[in-house]
């Protein structure tokens, strides 16, 4: 009997682990909002290793935020006012045709009338690659320090360093003298931040707060899908008249939870004018989504923002998990297909998917002179292999490439023709164009996009060229982790 009873454990448990597998690999290939390449690494990972695979899918293979998390985002979406675009059209078919893809994802359309920014000294001399992110640091506070009516930000990382600190004290002091502020950090990439004295000091001074997506959903004490899917954003608005977006996180450039690869290389840019109110829409749709608070009055109460006359046309827009397709991938495919003379990006993280690939290979092709600059050393050794894995085919297909070496290069830029100007926070990653809360800003001004593109030159002039014969000298073991690697990169 005993030896019949093992038998008919050891036959359900094989049949309940069969099943398990069966209905994994049947929901890797039906999960909507997946691209080819990423089904395929999947399947080939659950089908090769087949417990790991089930349990690394139930950990890493979803995007899910939550039912009603998303139901509370979706809702806030509809409810609140979409800020409009009247008057700013922009005046040619190629920038036409890259704003209105943008405005296919929120809503928002090119507002006239803007003062854009950049922050920092884009002529600087770039071995001094700390003093613009210190610049950008000191500019949020300065427009602290004058807010009169409210303060909204969210940032992945806070650290309490001094850059930090100033920060929180400055947030502080304006909810101390009455100026509602509202601040948003991400759970994990501001962990230690959350769990220590300045959280507090922020709470104790009145400032309301939200640690974002510290209950991603759970099966008992375990989370469920992603547990890495973040609130990537670095936004901030001011009196519903001012917004600065970029790289930007809270932080000195010293970095120190990864001091190895510091400085940090960021841009910060400021907007004032009509963008603010659709960087407002997005702060607004998550916060809600997040406490249930009723602020969809809170932009309509407040005054227009002043157009400043003869001023930048601009263009927010965010994606995140809720985002129907492949937003932000097309938001980028977009402007470099809309490239005719010259494309230079700067990216930390260069694992694209295809789509997008295949655009920057394609654009020298086309004639454009595309120059494309990652840093030298990556805190990611997964990405950096991935990314150097691609090397071979961005040369051949005659991408100029370049590596910095200074620092961790954490720029998210693009400038097209040097007219048009993508800068945010979003990576050319997975995580970025398909799991993180993220947002850009389209800059559609030859005068703006010229200090963005001398930021980038600067970049550029300490930068080191990546041959093809260096790359093809490689030893076979570096190309073989390298190619392996590249592989998986759907599933980074």
């Amino acid at each position: 009997m005993s030896g019949a009873s093992d038998d008919l454990v050891g036959a359900v448990v094989a049949v309940g682990g069969f099943v398990i597998h069966l209905a994994t690999v049947l929901r890797a290939i039906t999960r909507p909002d997946r691209t080819p390449a990423s089904r395929v690494a999947w399947i080939a990972v659950i089908m090769c290793l087949p417990f790991i695979g089930v349990v690394a899918y139930l950990f890493l293979g979803e995007t899910s935020i939550g039912r009603e998390r998303a139901h509370r985002l979706r809702d806030a979406e509809s409810r609140l006012a979409t800020p409009g675009g009247a008057g700013g059209e922009p005046d040619n078919p190629v920038a036409s045709a890259v704003s209105d893809l943008c405005r296919s994802i929120n809503g928002f359309g090119p507002t006239p009338g803007n003062r854009v920014v950049l922050l920092g000294d884009p002529g600087a001399a770039p071995t001094e690659p700390t003093r613009d992110c210190d610049a950008a640091i000191k500019g949020l506070i300065e427009a602290f320090d004058a807010a009169t009516e409210h303060i909204h930000l969210s940032f992945y990382i806070w650290l309490d360093d001094e850059n930090g600190g100033r920060v929180a004290d400055a947030i502080s002091a304006a909810a101390r003298r009455g100026v509602t502020c509202r601040v948003m950090a991400d759970a994990l990439g501001s962990r230690d931040f959350i769990r220590g004295p300045r959280w507090r000091q922020l709470r104790e001074a009145g400032v309301h707060l939200v640690a974002t997506l510290e209950d991603i959903p759970r099966l008992g004490r375990f989370a469920v899908g992603r547990i890495d899917l973040r609130n990537h954003r670095k936004l901030v608005v001011i009196d519903n008249r001012i917004a600065f977006c970029g790289s930007q996180n809270c932080a000195d450039p010293q970095f120190l939870v990864k001091a190895k690869y510091a400085p940090w290389i960021d841009i910060l840019l400021r907007c004032e004018g009509p963008v603010a109110r659709q960087a407002q829409h997005l702060f607004l749709t998550t916060w809600i989504a997040q406490t249930g608070e009723d602020l969809y009055g809170l932009p309509a109460a407040a005054p227009e923002p002043e157009r400043h006359h003869e001023g930048v046309v601009a263009q927010m827009y965010g994606t995140g998990p809720t985002t129907p397709g492949s937003a932000m991938s097309d938001s980028f495919v977009s402007a470099l297909y809309a490239a005719e003379h010259e494309l230079i990006i700067t990216t930390p993280y260069f694992v694209p998917d295809e789509a997008l690939f295949r655009a920057v290979c394609a654009a020298p092709r086309r004639g454009v002179t595309t120059t494309l600059i990652v840093p030298a050393r990556n805190d990611s050794p997964l990405v950096a292999a991935a990314s150097r894995s691609a090397y071979p085919d961005l040369l051949a297909g005659g991408v100029r490439l370049f590596e910095y070496p200074l620092g961790l290069l954490h720029t998210k830029s693009i400038t097209i023709d040097g007219r048009i100007a993508l800068v945010g926070s979003a990576n050319m990653d997975r995580r970025s164009l398909e799991l993180n809360f993220e947002n850009n800003l389209l800059v559609l001004d030859p005068g703006v996009t010229a200090t963005i593109r001398q930021r980038q030159l600067g970049y550029l002039s300490q930068s080191t060229a990546v041959e093809a014969g260096t790359v093809e000298a490689q030893p076979f073991r570096t190309r073989l982790i390298g190619d392996a690697i590249g592989m998986a990169s759907p599933l980074l």
